[in-house]
């Protein structure tokens, strides 16, 4: 054992992030393919004169817009370094050491790493085809559970649960204790598809407990300038603040999260893409008996027969990044982030060759 790290974190591993290999396509970590919000790039640019300067520490301006898109004050925001971030800042404001989180297993690792972090266990229990049991999760609660993670839609799985679905599982959870509900592919939603997918921010007035995380890193391409936030009652995000860092989110990053909440074309661009995107895959996968979860997100699990592993190396070899998903506890399923027309038919491509050189078995 380390002699310099706390008993808590001694047998977490660090966050496996999605490779990045020279001269291959990154499609590994669910990032948008067209790249950065147009939009938010000119603004990140022309706040650059001002970088000499502290940036907003409570992040205002970009507050009262996250706001107003969702009928509630800038009481009710706070923004993070990503969304990741807040995470931590739930953790940090709620667990002591001893207390307990909850989630389910094959989820987000960083839920479990922000309760660790501040000497507090958290608890898993399996998912239900692929979605959060809500039903296990509600039994999972304990006198110690401080805090419990939900993934809609499920990363790496996709998979999602309904508002209905949601609102029984909240009137089971004592009042006391944070449901943080991270939301960061909801942007991927189709309400064709999924019409029961919630309206969350519209639960919190009735759910005190209830938090709401999102994201700007994935549709709007601003991965790389780390901005998230969440929503939830006024007392809740107080106390969050208590946990929060000084200037954790720099002036550039916040010029950028404003302009892209109103670049609505590349916004729309991106979701039609993934939608046509989803449909080629999901027929040419059925057509090759491919086991995998239809999804709300902007990325596809699949499962074969072989390693996760080799099935990486495969790709990898051919000029595609894809997510091996045994850090997720699934080592014989793989991620694969919705590309471009292009990006989608050249998977499909090497997938005949691995199967063809026996390197994968579906």
């Amino acid at each position: 054992m380390n002699r310099f790290i706390k008993e808590s974190l001694a047998d977490l591993p660090p966050y496996a992030a999605g490779k990045k290999l020279p001269n291959a396509i990154k499609l590994s970590s669910n990032e948008n393919p067209l790249g950065p919000c147009p939009a938010a790039i000119k603004a990140a640019a022309d706040s650059l004169a001002s970088v000499h300067r502290y940036p907003d520490g409570m992040c205002t301006a970009l507050r009262e817009k996250i706001a107003a898109r969702n009928g509630l004050s800038k009481e009710n925001i706070i923004v993070g370094n990503g969304s990741d971030e807040l995470m931590v800042f739930a953790s940090g404001a709620l667990i002591n050491t001893g207390d307990e989180g909850l989630t389910c297993e094959n989820t987000f690792s960083e839920y479990n790493f922000s309760v660790k972090s501040f000497g507090g266990t958290c608890n898993t229990v399996p998912l239900k085809e692929g979605n959060f049991n809500l039903d296990a999760l509600a039994k999972g609660i304990t006198e110690k559970t401080k805090i419990i993670f939900l993934c809609n839609p499920n990363n790496p799985t996709g998979r999602y649960f309904g508002e209905a679905e949601l609102i029984t599982f909240l009137k089971k959870v004592p009042q006391n204790v944070v449901v943080f509900l991270d939301e960061a592919y909801f942007d991927y939603v189709d309400r064709s598809e999924a019409p029961d997918y919630p309206d969350s921010p519209k639960l919190l007035k009735d759910w005190p407990n209830l938090l709401i995380a999102r994201t700007y890193s994935k549709i709007y391409g601003l991965a790389a300038l780390r901005v998230g936030y969440a929503m939830g009652n006024v007392e809740l995000i107080e106390a969050l603040n208590h946990a929060k860092h000084a200037f954790n989110v720099n002036t550039p990053a916040q010029a950028a999260a404003e302009a892209a909440l109103d670049d609505e074309e590349f916004y729309e661009k991106s979701r039609q893409m993934t939608f046509a995107g989803k449909k080629y895959l999901y027929e040419e996968l059925d057509k090759r008996g491919v086991t995998y979860y239809p999804t709300q997100s902007n990325f596809l699990c699949m499962t074969f027969q072989t390693p996760g592993a080799d099935i990486f190396k495969g790709y990898a070899d051919r000029g595609i990044v894809i997510r091996d998903l045994k850090s997720f506890g699934l080592p014989r399923s793989i991620r694969y982030t919705v590309g471009t027309e292009e990006n989608n038919r050249r998977f499909i491509e090497i997938l005949d060759e691995l199967v063809k050189e026996g390197i994968c078995t579906i």
